[in-house]
């Protein structure tokens, strides 16, 4: 008896830890390359169609979360600079949970227009990259290499909470040092953001 009741307490305790991935360790190849999903423009876009020889970029973002919103400037600037060295951009906006609200994909729209973006912003619908890549905040920055693998996995910079107190860009960092042909120095640091909205 002890036993059944100890595997019926256990099944939904391992159905949760199992329900997201890891997140993706350095090294790691671009997942789903070929996955297309929703563009603001309405044109159907996978990785596939937006990396370069010189790598990607995949930031997960929305247009609600507070953190997003406070890192906003930051986000463009960094996007923008992706863009002018020669990588592929584009931001996932994974929150399923709140798709009848201000992460629908017509509030995406008018967010991107709003921020002027001039990269991809798409539907992860059912926030399947996001379990792909095991991500769970907003905003969340993955680099990949021109050979699709993992070189730089979490904030923007070593600040989030402001940007008058950064010291070190670190994807920025990352980029030039891909870039150059070098190790990319400061391989991982901590997402500071809100949770992915999944349900």
């Amino acid at each position: 008896m002890k036993k059944t009741i100890l595997a019926l307490l256990l099944i939904p305790a391992l159905a949760f830890t199992s329900r997201y991935a890891d997140p993706l360790e350095i090294g790691a190849a671009l997942p789903k390359v070929d996955r297309k999903m929703k563009d603001v423009s309405g044109k159907e876009l996978s990785f596939a169609d937006v990396k370069t020889k010189k790598g990607l970029l995949v930031m997960f973002s929305c247009n609600t979360c507070p953190w997003v919103i406070r890192n906003q400037e930051r986000t463009r600037q960094i996007c923008a600079y992706a863009m002018e060295k020669g990588l592929g951009v584009i931001l996932l906006n994974s929150n399923e949970g709140s798709r009848s609200d201000g992460d629908s994909f017509e509030a995406m729209q008018d967010y991107a227009k709003e921020q002027g973006y001039k990269w991809s912003y798409v539907v992860d619908k059912n926030h399947e990259m996001a379990d792909a890549f095991g991500a769970d905040r907003t905003p969340e920055c993955f680099l990949f290499d021109g050979n699709d693998k993992l070189v730089y996995h979490g904030a923007i910079d070593d600040n989030p909470q402001s940007a008058d107190g950064v010291k070190r860009s670190h994807l920025k960092e990352a980029i030039n040092e891909i870039l150059q042909g070098k190790q990319v120095s400061v391989k991982k640091s901590r997402s500071v953001g809100c949770n992915i909205k999944r349900i």
